[in-house]
């Protein structure tokens, strides 16, 4: 039951933090004037990039922190006021694509739909507070492994199918769905604060 909560409690994390259904509008932005092909090539890219950069931190994030000195509450807190600032920008609806990024020739599967709009600073930093959690959780690294393919499978299928998803639930949905994501979001990076605190404490 432990490893199951804790996956949940990892998907639903990172799945307000990587917001699958606010990616749709952005995705249509990047790849405007693109053929259905190259969406879908574009979709997929992205999906395996923002994944590649998440299990490396996932896989080396402890180490990095152990170099650095960096104990686990430090982290937390950093992490949640992080994702605090993340959360507001969903809640405010600030992140919007720049017309100078619409036109590069750089290919937007990696940047930035790959990163840094799904593999950002938030879903890294929550991605390596949860490998420091897995380890002290009855199977909670295959709990964790699970969780982030699953928000990349869940991120991939939105942005292969957001022409049909956004005709749907039109942009307004999509807009309520994300101010949705950034209110639990917020609350989850106030919990994660809270308990740095009390492990400080104790």
């Amino acid at each position: 039951m432990s490893g199951t909560r804790f996956f949940v409690e990892a998907f639903v994390t990172m799945f307000v933090i990587m917001d699958p259904p606010g990616v749709i509008p952005l995705f249509l932005a990047y790849t405007s004037g693109r053929s259905p092909r190259e969406r879908r090539r574009i979709a997929w890219q992205a999906a395996v990039t923002a994944f590649c950069l998440i299990v490396v931190f996932a896989v080396f994030g402890q180490a990095i922190l152990a170099y650095l000195h960096v104990e686990v509450a430090a982290m937390q807190i950093a992490g949640g006021l992080l994702l605090l600032l993340v959360a507001l920008e969903l809640l405010r609806g600030v992140s919007q694509p720049s017309s100078e990024s619409m036109r590069s020739n750089v290919n937007v599967a990696l940047v930035p739909l790959g990163t840094p709009l799904l593999a950002g600073p938030g879903a890294i930093v929550a991605t390596i507070v949860f490998a420091q959690q897995a380890g002290s959780r009855p199977g909670g690294i295959l709990a964790l492994g699970l969780a982030i393919a699953a928000v990349h499978l869940v991120l991939w299928v939105f942005m292969r199918f957001s022409v049909s998803i956004i005709r749907v639930i039109k942009e307004n949905g999509v807009e309520l769905v994300t101010r949705i994501a950034g209110l639990l979001l917020s609350a989850l990076a106030v919990q994660l604060i809270i308990n740095a605190i009390r492990a400080l404490l104790a």
